[in-house]
C-alpha cells in the first residue's frame, strides 16, 4: 500500500471534474477563497483505521475529508443549484468504471465511496454555499 498514491488518485479524480476553479489538497476556510476562484474542491487527509486477522492481509480503512464551495453569481436563483450540480458530478466521478464493480482509482485500492452524512449549507441567508462529506477507501497490505 502507498498512501501517497491513494490519496493523490483520489485528488485527481476531482481535479478532472471542469466545474472547479480551484482545486486543492490545501483546505481553506471559504472566507479565504473569493467567488472568483469558486467553485472550489478541498481534499484532506482523514483518519486511517488498519483491521488484521490472522491469515490475511491488514485491511485498512483510509479517510479523505472533503470540502465543495460554490458562491451564487445571480440572485434570481437559489445558491444551491450549483452546489447540488457538483454533488452530483462527484457522485458520477465515485461510480465504478463498467469493468469494476466498486470504483478502485485505477486499480490501487478495493474500494472508494462517499460514506456518512453530506453536511450542506445552501447559502440561505447569502450566496455562499458549502458541503463537507468524508470519502472512504478501503485497500490490504
Amino acid at each position: 500500500m502507498n498512501r501517497e498514491a491513494i490519496y493523490s488518485a483520489l485528488f485527481a479524480k476531482f481535479q478532472g471534474i471542469p466545474d472547479f476553479v480551484t482545486c486543492s489538497r490545501r483546505l481553506k476556510h471559504y472566507d479565504d477563497v473569493p467567488p472568483s476562484e469558486q467553485p472550489a474542491c478541498f481534499v484532506a487527509q482523514g483518519s486511517q483505521m488498519a483491521k488484521k486477522i490472522k491469515g490475511f492481509p491488514t485491511e485498512y480503512t483510509l479517510e479523505a475529508k472533503v470540502w465543495l464551495y460554490a458562491h451564487n453569481t445571480d440572485q434570481r436563483i437559489p445558491p444551491s443549484i450549483a452546489l447540488n450540480n457538483i454533488l452530483d458530478k462527484v457522485d458520477e466521478m465515485l461510480k465504478p468504471s463498467h469493468v469494476e464493480d466498486h470504483q478502485t482509482l485505477g486499480g490501487i485500492v478495493e474500494h472508494c465511496w462517499i460514506d456518512g452524512e453530506i453536511i450542506t449549507d445552501e447559502g440561505t441567508l447569502g450566496d455562499q454555499s458549502i458541503a463537507i462529506f468524508t470519502i472512504k477507501i478501503l485497500t490490504t497490505t
